[in-house]
């Protein structure tokens, strides 16, 4: 099946928040779900399981996990237990679970900004304190990990590493090498990893997403990797997420957590991440081939239309981290665009430390909107 990308669906005539957020006038390029129909598959499962008519309490539906498995085995090269597969109804909900679940108020959670802001309020939920690693920059703009910068953060009071590979916002891919660093120090620290691998289908040419729990059994055994199909698939709306905890005693220590606290996954979003992972292929690999074009055209625009503004080389996701602190914006320049270009982007100050004077940009949309965002911004920064 053919996919038209370059459609613009009508969002306002739906509960979607990214559609009405603002007032009409504003074209929203910020929260993270696609502009895009679902896979084709996807929509006839839902449509097939909402003709049936009765929608009582679900169970983990018997065919998920081989799908699941053979999905992870293809895609990444990760063999995992099926035993050690836990569905969560979302991420965030899965790394605040064990933010509570493994932390102790006045310990510590590691995390590396500028970041996904529910990174940096996790610690504070759990009554934990947060050491910050903030990524570094070469002279090109792009994003590197500062290794020495990351163990000095590490205190003697700190738990939890929460790593976030593919990265939010900077776009990052994290390479083998860098992975086993990282980890090689919280193993010699004992610290427990939480990996959000959420954008860990959405990869560009040329790049390769390794699961951090993959590289050998013993960083397995610390490690809590947690992924979904809602960003992958454009299903956000549906809630089914997933974790996988291969040590037996940390899972149970997890699954104990979540009584009373954390229930079933919807029935619709366990049909949607089935109908996904076994017939949804086709759709990724041509959303990935038109989000590719996305970012090169976002790319070139910047660099021939507002030099001003320069971003990090994109590896994966559909997320842009633009520096707008030579524009000469006063203020913030999220406020700045909102006001002046009628174009809704992320505040970077939300990110944490190293996000100020920078915005998030969601490409993930057709190219048409994306060409009216940009020019709508050229038009402001004009009238500087």
């Amino acid at each position: 099946m053919i996919y038209n990308f370059d459609e613009v669906r009508p969002r306002r005539t739906t509960e979607s928040y990214k559609w009405h957020a603002y007032p009409e006038d504003v074209l929203p390029l910020f929260v993270a779900d696609m502009d895009f129909i679902s896979p084709q598959p996807v929509v006839d499962a839902l449509r097939e399981r909402v003709d049936h008519g009765i929608f009582g309490y679900p169970k983990e539906m018997p065919e998920f996990r081989p799908v699941l498995l053979k999905w992870m085995e293809e895609q990444y090269g990760w063999k995992v237990d099926p035993d050690s597969i836990i569905l969560m109804p979302g991420v965030v909900t899965a790394f605040n679970l064990a933010c509570q679940a493994f932390g102790k108020p006045g310990e510590g959670v590691l995390v590396q900004p500028p970041v996904y802001p529910p990174f940096l309020s996790a610690a504070q939920y759990a009554g934990m304190t947060r050491q910050d690693a903030q990524l570094s920059r070469s002279i090109d703009g792009n994003y590197e990990i500062d290794y020495d910068a990351f163990e000095a953060a590490i205190k003697p009071e700190t738990r939890i590493f929460i790593l976030c590979n593919p990265h939010n916002p900077v776009g990052r891919v994290f390479r083998r090498n860098e992975l086993e660093k990282m980890a090689e120090i919280c193993l010699r620290h004992n610290l427990l990893i939480v990996s959000d691998e959420i954008h860990c289908d959405l990869i560009f040419t040329g790049y390769r997403h390794t699961a951090i729990s993959s590289l050998s059994p013993e960083v397995a055994d610390r490690t809590i990797t947690l992924f979904a199909p809602s960003k992958t698939f454009n299903i956000a709306g549906l809630e089914c997420s997933i974790a996988v905890i291969p040590n037996p005693v940390l899972r149970k220590q997890f699954n104990e957590a979540k009584r009373g606290v954390v229930g079933w996954v919807n029935l619709m979003g366990q049909v949607a991440a089935l109908a996904a992972y076994r017939d949804g292929r086709e759709w990724l690999e041509q959303t990935l081939g038109y989000l590719e074009k996305n970012r090169d055209y976002l790319t070139t625009y910047l660099k021939n239309e507002l030099p001003t503004i320069t971003l990090p080389r994109i590896e994966g996701t559909y997320l842009a981290w633009l520096d707008c602190r030579n524009t000469g914006i006063k203020g913030n320049p999220s406020e700045f665009f909102i006001k002046n270009a009628k174009v809704a982007l992320n505040d970077g100050s939300t990110f944490g430390v190293g996000g100020d004077g920078f915005v998030r940009l969601n490409f993930g949309c057709p190219r048409s909107i994306l060409a009216q965002a940009l020019e709508r911004m050229k038009s402001a920064l004009r009238e500087l």
